[in-house]
């Protein structure tokens, strides 16, 4: 892949990532992490992708408790490696994994509101994001098989 290419893939997942309310350089970490071979160092992604590695730590953190990275500690140094996990598929699945506590909290939420249009507007939002979670699991099943 040519480093133009790279750089425009590594830019068009920052922008999608984005649009999922993700900071853009988390996104772009994640870009570059998807297409590189080996586990790389918070310096080396900071370098290609001219961030601070404070900014690199932070999305790698973000990606971490979204599922999309492995941080391999390397022992007898403070060094950590970084290699993602997998695809848009596991994105996916931690974005699942966020909408069903939204949904658990606002289950509980209905039971504080008599019946109403508020209560009407809870289970019109638990609706949605239970609609959510059932289409993408069933996209998701059948990318597996």
């Amino acid at each position: 892949m040519s480093a133009a290419r790279r750089r425009a893939f590594v830019t068009s997942v920052g922008d999608l990532l984005a649009s999922w309310n993700l900071p853009h350089a988390t996104g772009r970490v994640y870009g570059l992490l998807l297409v590189t071979e080996e586990p790389a160092s918070l310096d080396a992604i900071a370098a290609e992708l001219e961030l601070s590695k404070g900014a690199v730590s932070t999305a790698v953190r973000q990606l971490d408790s979204w599922g999309l990275v492995k941080v391999i500690p390397q022992p007898g140094s403070r060094r950590l490696l970084v290699e993602a996990t997998g695809g848009i598929e596991s994105l996916l699945e931690a974005s699942h994994s966020r909408a069903r506590a939204l949904i658990a909290a606002l289950r509980d939420g209905e039971t504080l509101v008599d019946p109403g249009p508020a209560q009407d507007r809870l289970r019109d939002v638990i609706g949605l994001f239970a609609g959510y979670v059932d289409v993408g699991s069933q996209i998701l099943n059948r990318h597996r098989r």
